[in-house]
């Protein structure tokens, strides 16, 4: 699917949906029950644009809007059906208390995706994959700045003492990723990190947000991480929702949107 979108769309580009009211337009702002027609104006005024969406939950359930996410994910089905879409809910956790998160991301919400922290290992992840044409990606090297706290520390006891992330990276290539269903989540203010995941995961795709508002640099991001058999999502946000704080905050979106995807494109060897 995110390769059938990728070439329909001729995008890299994921668009994160991360609805603040706070920062809504000025006839919208400040009205946590305007979520769904702030995103879903985003949505219809970037479908074609894009590769992937990502609504990130926090952003939601702060408001107590769940039910305008629910309402989001129908809208992205109705509207957008080619384009998958990314939960970004990053959940970590084990046993039947991760098989209630992936029925949350996947039925409930209707994912074609969610976002994972691995830290508990394979059984934090292995629930998630019982679900056929639904994938996951795993946080890798994230793009904040504690994240080399544990991510670049070299593991003493694997063969060739890797970095943690390589280690995960080399996992998600391999034995954990069997059915297809895994990616990686690499941040893009580390394109050589980016890279060298790469290398060691040659055709998973790759989650890469911290394009815009966030300071990684578009190309330098493509060049480290595309890949003919190796696609790339690159996840901008703020730059794109906040585009304008209008009424033609859609269009502007739009327009912030169709610049990115072409910077992306033009940048891919």
């Amino acid at each position: 699917m995110l390769r059938e979108a990728s070439l329909r769309n001729d995008s890299m580009l994921c668009v994160g949906l991360d609805p603040d009211p706070a920062r809504f337009p000025v006839a919208l702002r400040g009205d946590g029950q305007k979520i769904y027609d702030f995103c879903a104006a985003i949505v219809d005024a970037t479908a074609d644009l894009a590769c992937a969406f990502k609504p990130q939950i926090a952003y939601f359930a702060a408001q107590r809007a769940e039910d305008q996410l629910e309402r989001l994910m129908q809208h992205l089905r109705a509207n957008a059906p080619h384009v998958p879409v990314i939960l970004d809910a990053k959940r970590g956790d084990i046993g039947s208390t991760a098989e209630q998160y992936a029925r949350e991301a996947f039925e409930r919400y209707g994912a074609d995706a969610v976002t994972l922290s691995p830290f508990m290992g394979f059984d934090s992840v292995e629930p998630y994959l019982r679900y056929p044409g639904k994938g996951a990606f795993l946080l890798c090297r994230t793009s904040n700045p504690g994240g080399g706290d544990l991510q670049a520390q070299r593991l003493a006891d694997v063969p060739g003492q890797p970095l943690l992330y390589e280690h995960l990276a080399a996992l998600v290539q391999g034995p954990w990723n069997t059915s297809g269903q895994l990616g990686l989540v690499v941040g893009a203010t580390y394109p050589q990190e980016i890279e060298r995941v790469r290398r060691l995961a040659p055709t998973v795709p790759l989650l890469i947000p911290g394009v815009g508002a966030q300071g990684g640099d578009a190309a330098a991001t493509v060049r480290a991480g595309w890949r003919p058999d190796g696609p790339i999502v690159v996840n901008s946000s703020r730059a794109i929702l906040y585009a304008s704080s209008g009424d033609d905050f859609a269009q502007a979106a739009r327009t912030a949107a169709q610049a990115t995807r072409d910077s992306l494109n033009a940048a891919k060897p």
